[in-house]
């Protein structure tokens, strides 16, 4: 009796243990659905946050193309107005040569102004001199032709 006393407590206790390996197994299941469920759920927001990094990424090289696009029209533009600065300052450059020429010009014609001036006023005053003296003369004349004529009627 002993024996099957035996047998039967090892064989509740390998049912036992058999239960307790089925519930083991069962709560396993449902942990590894679980985990599943959770890796799921974490591979879900994962891709969504890689969606919006990607969207992200996607406006942030948009943005990058627009700053170089922009900053090569600019390059561009600076070099375009320093070029049109150069040609500025060369045509600032001649036209002051031309004004320094001017200025030579009027100097030399306000120099040959002066001289013939001098010249006018010099012959404007020997004509006055000789205009005295030619009226004197004429007076003198005039007064001989007089005295000779009244030398001649007397």
């Amino acid at each position: 009796m002993s024996l099957e006393k035996d047998k039967k407590l090892l064989e509740a206790q390998c049912k036992d243990a058999g239960v307790r390996a089925d519930e083991a197994e069962i709560n396993a299941l449902k942990g590894g659905r679980k985990a599943m469920i959770k890796m799921e759920t974490r591979i879900r927001e994962l891709e969504s946050e890689y969606d919006a990094e990607s969207r992200r990424n996607g406006d942030i090289c948009k943005n990058l193309r627009k700053s170089e696009r922009a900053i090569k029209e600019l390059a561009f533009a600076s070099d375009e107005d320093k070029k049109n600065h150069e040609r500025m300052q060369a045509l600032i450059d001649q036209l002051q040569g031309k004004v320094k020429s001017y200025k030579k010009q009027i100097e030399e014609a306000e120099e040959i102004a002066a001289l013939n001036l001098a010249k006018y006023r010099k012959v404007a005053g020997a004509l006055g001199d000789a205009s005295a003296a030619a009226d004197e003369v004429e007076q003198v004349a005039a007064m001989r032709k007089a005295r000779a004529r009244s030398a001649s009627l007397v």
